[in-house]
């Protein structure tokens, strides 16, 4: 870590998740749907926290093999995706034990949150947050939970980490749709995040997801 990094502030407090503000399910499977124009409207922090427990957050503190219970599953529960949240004012990580952001980067990530050429036009540019899905391989190969050969194989462990990330992305769809907000889950310029965030050899950065307010198209007078 350099003396830049070093010398940020490490955590930003979260409010508690607005358990009461919760629609039926069904409703939510019908109001869900990808978005891929935004506002550049930021998100409040009481959304901003509600988002990422929704997205991997702890709902229980027994789960699983001694480990504790996420929104998402997860195989053997080894709970190997990380979510980091690109913002304007920088990069940081979700802490889903302590429901916190922890800073790692005062850079502004979106742009390389997101491939080249995906966005349409310059309409997104601009979208408060971009969640981007991080796994790490060793948390697979050493779960505590069911030892099977398959936690060591490549191909596996590629399956199992790409539908796990796909379980927390449904979870965000779900949480934008019954909170009226825009979701899309794209690809994203991974060897630019890799040298840009603080992972270790064992990580691999996969996908993004970028959430905020949907664009509203401007009235045309009709003179």
């Amino acid at each position: 870590m350099n003396a830049r990094a070093a010398a940020l502030p490490r955590f930003r407090r979260l409010p508690r998740p607005a358990f009461h503000k919760a629609r039926a399910l069904m409703r939510a499977l019908q109001l869900r749907q990808t978005r891929r124009e935004f506002s550049d409207r930021e998100l409040s922090p009481q959304t901003l926290s509600d988002l990422l427990w929704a997205a991997f957050g702890v709902n229980r503190r027994r789960g699983p093999f001694g480990g504790c219970g996420r929104t998402a599953a997860s195989a053997s529960n080894s709970q190997e995706i990380d979510v980091y949240v690109a913002t304007a004012s920088g990069a940081y990580l979700y802490d889903p034990r302590r429901h916190r952001l922890q800073q790692v980067s005062p850079q502004d990530l979106r742009a390389i949150a997101i491939s080249p050429g995906q966005s349409p036009g310059d309409r997104g540019a601009h979208a408060p947050v971009r969640l981007i899905y991080v796994a790490d391989i060793d948390r697979l190969t050493h779960t505590s939970g069911f030892q099977e050969p398959g936690l060591h194989d490549r191909d596996v462990q590629r399956a199992y980490y790409y539908v796990d990330t796909g379980l927390i992305a449904a979870n965000v769809y779900l949480f934008a749709a019954v909170t009226r907000l825009a979701a899309w889950f794209h690809n994203c310029d991974t060897d630019a995040l890799a040298a840009v965030l603080p992972l270790s050899r064992t990580q691999r950065v996969l996908f993004a997801q970028t959430v905020g307010y949907p664009l509203v198209p401007k009235r045309r007078n009709r003179g």
